[in-house]
């Protein structure tokens, strides 16, 4: 390829591509073009310009992903995407190394799958967005996710994107090209074809559910401002379901669910919080699911919470959110960041991190609870399946990111992990997305955004395990053995090679008139 300018914006144009995959926009075929364009890019580089054309792409990825978090700030859209363009930066460098190997599409292939689960534990727990696995819903490629799991996923994206570089740079004989094409598309396109096995529910067993999105007022880093309103709203469409069942106009829910912060003060600390929602849940008569921002164990201490509230007795079991989200729910190093930027001070609490899955009975059903963004990290969602969990719940707020591609692109991950887990997801939201999604990542119901609104549906209940969920950490072991593996085998053949040219020495000089 030509100099470092073109390899930047072959690099950018491939980020900006990567991006146009996901929501809103859901472009997915360009997610190969993404792959391919970054490989192409950084062939025959090395070390640090290497680093910088694949910093050119992650930044350029990650600033178009998540222009959302200019809500909180355009410096916390800026760093973040900056710290995320360092993964990709390092995964240039790994790229540039293994493509001097044979079969090296599919160390491409395992190496960005590395890139993808260091940053989604590094630093503060990671932030797994983007991951090429989230931008495969309603495509041939998602049926991976119940076969092996989000990194398989990834890693069979990525085969298929670098396989298109290899084509491009490598330029095989025709047979040999359409030989390897039609194997890589087969790989990836096979778990759409294949049988699960798996039974479509346990026989009999279901549970009715109402998932009340109570609506919020206000809008962006205001959403919350009028607290009680929110709290209000849940309450009394609540109570219009349960005056519904009265009149016989709507069947009898088993549990009612409830989104993340509907309420947002204290029931614990406020009486009349307290009373409020215990008058909502007697009417219903039935449990439900309360998302609640709890006092933690310190004077400036928050837990995020979901609390089965049972008619009559009040609160029961419940989950404490176990990954909050740094700079959004707390402040790490807070002593230190706090005195260099005074904008920490609208955070002026730290949630406290629980320590178990969000596994709830709920109704004499084992449910799995996970708030919010918890739905982008696979062992806080393999946790509650491990635990028993027969269907999921994602409660979330959303409201901070209403009219942006926040809200879409976290259904989407939703939505997969339906279709990884083989079990009915319902995402109950303050204001939008909220939904209920079949096994196959189907949506079955989804309430309009901005209003109030009560998804009403039969839940069939499962107990099944897919490949993915028995199997997927041994997958993505593998392919991260597999990774470090290939940039052994690449640093081995490149010190050979110089030691080979240093013995051999310079050419030796032709004699004037040689040939002659």
């Amino acid at each position: 390829m030509g100099g470092t300018l073109q390899r930047l914006v072959v690099a950018v144009l491939a980020g900006l591509a990567a991006a146009a995959a996901f929501e809103p926009l859901g472009w997915a075929p360009l997610l190969l073009v993404a792959v391919a364009g970054l490989v192409v890019a950084v062939r025959g580089l090395h070390g640090r310009r290497a680093f910088g054309v694949g910093l050119a792409f992650g930044a350029a990825f990650m600033a178009a992903l998540l222009p959302w978090l200019q809500v909180i700030g355009v410096d916390a859209w800026i760093g973040l995407s900056l710290l995320e363009a360092s993964f990709f930066g390092a995964l240039g460098v790994a790229a540039a190394r293994v493509v001097r190997l044979p079969g090296w599409p599919v160390w491409v292939a395992c190496c960005w799958v590395a890139a993808d689960v260091l940053r989604s534990l590094v630093p503060w727990g990671g932030f797994p967005w983007g991951r090429l696995a989230f931008a495969t819903v309603d495509t041939p490629v998602a049926p991976a996710m119940s076969w092996v799991g989000t990194s398989g996923t990834t890693f069979l994206v990525a085969l298929l994107g670098a396989t298109l570089a290899w084509l491009v740079v490598e330029r095989p004989r025709l047979p040999v090209a359409a030989g390897a094409a039609t194997a890589v598309v087969a790989l990836g396109v096979a778990p759409a074809v294949l049988p699960t096995g798996l039974p479509a529910a346990d026989a009999g067993s279901s549970v009715r559910v109402a998932a009340v999105q109570g609506n919020v007022p206000g809008e962006g880093m205001d959403a919350f401002s009028e607290r009680r309103a929110v709290l209000d709203n849940h309450v009394q469409a609540t109570l219009t379901l349960a005056e519904s069942v009265r009149e016989g106009g709507t069947e009898p829910p088993d549990a009612v669910l409830w989104p993340e912060n509907s309420t947002d003060i204290d029931p614990f600390d406020d009486p009349s919080v307290y009373a409020d929602i215990q008058r909502a849940v007697d009417a219903v008569a039935v449990p439900v699911l309360v998302g609640a921002m709890v006092q933690g164990p310190g004077p400036v201490d928050v837990r995020n919470q979901g609390i089965v509230w049972e008619p009559g007795s009040g609160p029961a079991d419940s989950y404490s959110k176990t990954h909050p989200v740094p700079f959004g729910e707390y402040i790490p190093m807070r002593a230190t960041l706090a005195r260099l930027f005074e904008r920490l001070d609208q955070i002026p609490r730290d949630m406290v991190r629980g320590t178990e899955p969000g596994v709830l009975e709920l109704a004499g059903t084992t449910i799995g609870d996970v708030i919010c963004f918890e739905v982008a990290y696979d062992d806080l969602v393999h946790d509650v399946v491990d635990g028993g969990a027969r269907f999921l719940v994602v409660q979330t707020n959303n409201a901070t990111y209403m009219g942006t591609g926040q809200v879409e692109q976290q259904f989407a991950i939703a939505r997969l992990r339906a279709v990884e887990t083989s079990r009915y997801v319902v995402v109950v939201a303050t204001n939008g997305v909220s939904g209920i999604i079949a096994p196959d990542g189907s949506v079955v119901r989804r309430a309009p955004t901005r209003t109030t609104a009560v998804l009403e549906r039969d839940i069939p209940l499962r107990t099944v395990l897919t490949p993915a969920m028995r199997y997927s950490r041994w997958v993505e072991g593998g392919l991260l053995l597999a990774a470090l593996g290939a940039l052994v085998a690449s640093a081995v053949d490149r010190r050979t090679s110089r030691r080979t040219s240093r013995r051999s020495g310079p050419p030796a000089p032709v004699p004037v008139g040689a040939g002659r």
